[in-house]
């Protein structure tokens, strides 16, 4: 057998385990949702955010129905993507935790309103205010396509990735030569 070749164990799709550990390999990066007017917010860390279009720019994001910020985003149309950078695992745990709920996450972290009054979080690698576009309720989650009304971005270029049940931290001027080491090049450049 070659480096190259792998050796699959053999199980099926419907073994709840055995398909969450496949998942489990796949990188993503990691956002904070945030949602809600005036007093009434919240947020919750996610890695499921993905760029759907982008003519037109759409979003999507998919959220537990018995997530904190669903049923806000369901009422107001809105919510916010905050793209986490490699230096915010804190916000990260802080969102995730079940131990806060509401405004209380948003204590002591720096935020602003955007559209529609939907907070977003200074610092973040990309900050983005979306209108919903259309909800599709599935089993005990929901899919979220947003359209963009507003995006900032910080200047610096580093990423809070999760992987394998662990965040993984890249830096773009820390990590960029072993990113380059590793990098491959996109398929019409081969």
């Amino acid at each position: 057998m070659s480096k190259r070749e792998l050796h699959l164990v053999p199980e099926t799709a419907s073994d709840p385990l055995h398909f969450h550990s496949a998942l489990r390999r796949v990188a993503a990066g990691v956002s904070i949702v945030t949602a809600g007017r005036g007093d009434d917010i919240t947020g919750v860390t996610i890695a499921s955010l993905i760029s759907l279009s982008v003519a037109p720019p759409r979003l999507m994001i998919n959220l537990g129905r018995q997530s904190s910020a669903f049923p806000l985003i369901a009422r107001d149309g809105w919510f916010g993507i905050n793209i986490l950078g490699s230096d915010q695992l804190a916000l990260a745990d802080r969102f995730g935790t079940p131990y806060l709920s509401g405004r209380q996450k948003f204590d002591d972290v720096r935020w602003s309103r955007g559209a529609a009054g939907v907070p977003l979080l200074q610092h973040a690698q990309a900050a983005i205010a979306c209108e919903v576009d259309e909800i599709i309720e599935r089993y005990a989650h929901a899919i979220i396509v947003g359209r963009p009304e507003s995006v900032e971005l910080a200047p610096k270029l580093s990423s809070l990735l999760y992987w394998n049940e662990q965040y993984v931290e890249v830096d773009r001027n820390a990590d960029l030569d072993l990113l380059a080491e590793v990098s491959v090049p996109p398929a019409h450049v081969r």
